[in-house]
């Protein structure tokens, strides 16, 4: 486990990172999430070592990265957002220069390259030379070598920019499955990389952390009222009696009356309230028809902007 305590670090003047505390559990994806300039990257740049933090502390499990660097640096595998490739080299001559780098010799050297191509997908590029790849490819290059050493946590900072839909579904599949194995911490700031890929989320806003917790857990605490969109064959006038009555409706507004019979509705429903169950039998019992029915909900996108809007996000 990571454990931060009252993490700061100033820029001269300013204060990128405020007194931030939070904890990496064993076995989790942990996405780290925030607009630019929130402090991400400079998070992640203390807690592998890559910079000091001017106050507080970092620990994994017993050791402190004040003074025991080396040691957590062997522990850990960082993909930063520009990821550190030499374009010359070949995928398998870069690969090997990781291994040189990590210390990793004899049988386990082919072991763990091979499993590095297997596992990131490399296979029909390990003779092609970095700077040929696509930025997808790269990437999946970048994860390698930051898995290559077996690290029992991994860090990546911004893995999917710049990628197009498809690698960044390629990218999202690979996280998961490793994350099956390993602890990773993610920074982002792609809303659906987030709730498609991570058992819990920290949102930082100006250095500060704003939200923490899981992503349903988030849209529920930030949940305000909700809408339920219903088309309807029926009277239209009976239909919003029928459904204005109910516990948890706001109001009822009509939006059209179809020339066949249909009507469509907006149910604005309260904090907390699902309706639907409640709206379909109230159809039913009314003697109308239910055609279509969905329910508007709080996403992570409406709940990262209402806790970041103060940074402009």
């Amino acid at each position: 486990m990571i454990t931060i305590q009252n993490l700061t670090k100033y820029y001269g003047d300013f204060k990128a990172v405020d007194d931030i505390s939070f904890d990496v559990y064993d076995g989790e994806i942990l996405g780290f999430l925030g607009p630019n300039g929130a402090g991400k990257t400079t998070t992640l740049k203390m807690l592998t070592c890559y910079m000091p933090p001017t106050k507080g502390s970092i620990k994994y499990n017993d050791l402190d990265v004040s003074e025991d660097s080396m040691a957590i640096r062997k522990m850990i595998g960082y993909l930063p957002e520009s990821a550190p490739l030499y374009e010359y080299m070949s995928v398998m001559e870069y690969l090997d220069h990781i291994c040189d780098l990590r210390e990793i010799n004899g049988p386990r050297r082919k072991d763990r390259k091979d499993a590095m191509i297997e596992t990131c997908g490399l296979t029909k590029m390990i003779g092609k030379n970095i700077g040929d790849l696509s930025k997808g490819y790269r990437q999946r290059v970048g994860i390698a070598q930051a898995m290559i050493h077996e690290p029992d946590i991994i860090i990546l900072d911004e893995p999917t920019v710049g990628l197009d839909p498809n690698q960044i579904v390629e990218i999202r599949n690979l996280i998961k499955a490793v994350g099956k194995e390993k602890t990773v911490m993610l920074s982002t700031h792609i809303l659906s990389e987030v709730e498609a890929t991570c058992d819990r989320v920290i949102i930082v806003s100006s250095g500060e952390i704003v939200a923490n917790g899981s992503p349903e857990k988030l849209r529920n605490e930030m949940a305000g009222k909700s809408q339920i969109h219903i088309e309807l064959m029926g009277d239209a006038a009976s239909a919003e009696n029928a459904f204005g009555g109910l516990k948890g409706v706001h109001s009822v507004k009509r939006l059209s009356q179809g020339d066949a019979g249909s009507s469509r509705l907006d149910i604005n429903v309260l904090k907390g309230y699902d309706l639907r169950e409640a709206v379909f039998k109230a159809a039913v019992d009314t003697g109308l028809t239910i055609l279509e029915m969905q329910q508007d909900k709080t996403n992570l996108e409406d709940v990262f902007r209402q806790l970041t809007k103060s940074q402009g996000g």
